[in-house]
């Protein structure tokens, strides 16, 4: 039996979990919920899989669902109420679904409690990914990758020694605006970008796949998931979906994960690996899709990938300086305060003023992540 909290439950990745685990009774106990401040939808959720504590980070709605509920589940509130429910005693893997760098102090303290972690949270390894990385090591945590890319070269690696491992292909929608040009961009509105062509998503990370920073992350991501340097990590664009990421071993032979754009596929697997467990998903029909296709990335009209390649290079603490940079652009653009290409322009301009901390500790994580969003707040 998996007993499972999940950071970040009324957000796409945390409601689609809840699907699993209602189709799952036997196999899932809910134990733990987190909401950042839908207390309408987090109270069904309570009804339904009746977990023994739920945290809201807003202290103001956390009081209000108190209110409602009783004493029938605690409410806690804020970061630390975060990280309670990252932590539960009773709970033995933690699904983090949360949206930007909040993510990163409960998986660290989920980690340090001895808790497994799913995780579908990218900015905490774009943030924090060498603390992440080394208190899992440290505690012989497991940290299973949920983002279907990520799930898709963890798939690929299976049954093959690590060490024959050339390069990763992490393949990318392309997004809304595939094939536009700088000029094409600067037509963009809210609506269009919030338009994915595949997936269902939340409005920031819908917007972050709209300028490929989406992508940008997932590259830092699987440097530390699977400790790789840029040089082998390559991005191509597949309109259709279907192929969700490739490996490339030694003797340049490549191994592809398929299927279609389903985030089930990926948290099931997170769940309950090294097990798969049968599904209503419908089978792959190749012959009814007929086409693939690829292409390299632009990274001339879409500068947030060429950044997030860049930071790595830099190291240190620069690509928290790009996440927390980009949470404040992005937060901008959605309520129509800067243009669409406005969003590389504040992140290039406060990587540019950054004096980069060599390995920071948690502590300068903090400290640069305010700093960094103090400077991206003052350019808008």
């Amino acid at each position: 039996m998996k007993y499972v909290s999940i950071l970040g439950s009324t957000g796409s990745i945390g409601t689609q979990t809840l699907d699993i685990a209602k189709e799952n009774p036997d196999k899932i106990k809910i134990v733990g919920l987190s909401s950042n401040r839908n207390i309408d939808l987090l109270e069904q959720q309570i009804s339904i899989f009746k977990p023994s504590m739920v945290a809201v980070m807003n202290e103001e709605k956390a009081s209000e669902l108190r209110k409602r509920i009783g004493n029938s589940t605690e409410v806690v509130s804020g970061i630390e109420g975060l990280c309670a429910v990252a932590s539960l005693s009773e709970a033995n893997i933690i699904l983090t679904a949360v949206t930007g760098m909040i993510g990163l102090e409960p998986t660290l303290r989920a980690i340090e409690r001895g808790k497994d972690i799913a995780l579908a949270n990218k900015e905490t390894l774009v943030a924090g990914g060498h603390l992440v990385m080394a208190k899992a090591k440290e505690k012989g945590i497991k940290i299973y990758p949920v983002d279907s890319e990520h799930s898709a070269i963890f798939q690929c690696l299976m049954g093959n020694d690590r060490k024959d491992l050339h390069k990763i292909i992490l393949t990318a929608s392309g997004g809304p605006f595939r094939g536009y040009s700088l000029e094409n961009l600067k037509d963009v509105t809210l609506e269009k970008a919030l338009k994915h062509p595949n997936w269902s998503m939340g409005r920031k990370i819908t917007i972050d796949s709209a300028t490929l920073m989406n992508k940008g992350f997932e590259v830092i991501e699987a440097k530390w998931l699977f400790d790789l340097n840029k040089e082998q990590i390559e991005v191509v664009v597949h309109p259709q979906s279907i192929v969700h990421s490739l490996v490339e071993f030694k003797d340049h032979s490549t191994i592809a994960q398929m299927g279609y754009p389903d985030m089930k596929v990926p948290i099931q697997l997170a769940l309950f690996y090294p097990n798969r467990i049968e599904n209503s998903i419908e089978s792959l029909n190749l012959a009814q899709i007929g086409t693939l296709t690829f292409e390299k990335p632009d990274i001339n009209v879409f500068r947030c990938l060429g950044l997030s390649y860049e930071s790595i290079k830099i190291g240190g603490s620069m690509p928290t300086v790009l996440n927390a940079a980009n949470e404040i652009a992005v937060d901008a653009f959605l309520n129509r305060k800067i243009h669409f290409t406005e969003i590389p322009q504040i992140l290039e301009k406060i990587m540019n003023e950054h004096n980069i901390i060599q390995n920071p500790d948690l502590d300068s994580v903090l400290e640069v992540d305010r700093w960094a969003r103090a400077k991206a707040s003052s350019k808008i």
